[in-house]
């Protein structure tokens, strides 16, 4: 049965927190239409998340909820898969939380293979502490703290989700609404470590520092800067430049952790009863 999007929403929790233009309603909306599609009882839903604007969502949701400390949104995630395995546990973060100070976390995560969904928010800025640049903000771009571009290499979330183990990495955006509605869906099917990271728009702080004065155009760079991954292997990289791939790259199967964890209870008892 089809449910009105307000059902699955903390009504008293409104309104929102959120600048004008920020790309975490449309994320919001994605997850709870993607929910809806696939019928889950909301009781059934554990829903993490760490420190930033992004992880506001956990507010606004009628799930059991918890809000954690800055970069450590996946270790109680864990926590709480390993001691109820039959719940279905979502960790939502920001490009910040996850890659900085969760970076180490985020590795582990996908190379245990637990099953969790990750939804890193990447509006590729600390959005909420003032707009400083954040590991998967593109090189040559500005921040309050690069206010002469930033130096650094970014993170591919992609490469990196798929070189540390997990079994389903995508991404998609705020603009490509239907697509990452799918997207999401198969993440919450997986069984194992599923990543979605979805480009977003931060006119506030990101915005208005590169030259985007209004959610609307930065709405439209996200869309002209997206590539589908058949289109991108047919560019030069020339043309792949300050360009970014969206879709699906990694879905694989492979074993999931909290039930290895269990065959190891049942043998360390079998063991014990033997004794």
């Amino acid at each position: 049965m089809k449910r009105d999007i307000e059902y699955y929403l903390r009504r008293e929790a409104f309104p929102h927190i959120w600048c004008a233009g920020c790309g975490n309603g449309i994320v919001l909306g994605a997850i709870l239409r993607a929910i809806d599609d696939l019928q889950w009882d909301k009781n059934e839903i554990a829903m993490i998340s760490g420190i930033g604007c992004s992880s506001r969502i956990t507010g606004y949701v009628d799930f059991c909820t918890m809000n954690t400390t800055h970069g450590r949104a996946l270790p109680f995630a864990t926590g709480i898969k390993m001691a109820n395995p039959e719940m279905k546990v979502i960790v939502v973060m920001g490009d910040g939380d996850c890659s900085a100070i969760g970076g180490n976390h985020f590795i582990h995560a996908a190379r245990r293979n637990i099953d969790l969904t990750a939804i890193i928010v990447n509006n590729m800025i600390y959005g909420m502490t003032g707009g400083q640049y954040s590991p998967l903000t593109p090189s040559g771009r500005f921040g309050t703290t690069a206010p002469y571009g930033n130096i650094d290499q970014s993170f591919d979330l992609v490469k990196l989700a798929t070189a540390a183990g997990a079994s389903y990495v995508a991404r998609g955006t705020v603009y490509h609404i239907r697509p990452l509605i799918s997207l999401i869906k198969k993440a919450f099917n997986k069984k194992g470590f599923s990543v979605v990271e979805i480009i977003s728009d931060c006119p506030i702080s990101y915005g208005k520092m590169n030259r985007m004065q209004s959610a609307p155009e930065m709405l439209k760079w996200i869309r002209d800067s997206a590539v589908s991954s058949k289109v991108w292997e047919n560019l030069s990289e020339e043309e792949k430049k300050d360009k970014y791939v969206i879709g699906e790259f990694l879905d694989v199967e492979k074993p999931e952790y909290t039930e290895l964890y269990a065959m190891v209870v049942e043998r360390a008892q079998k063991l014990e009863v033997g004794k």
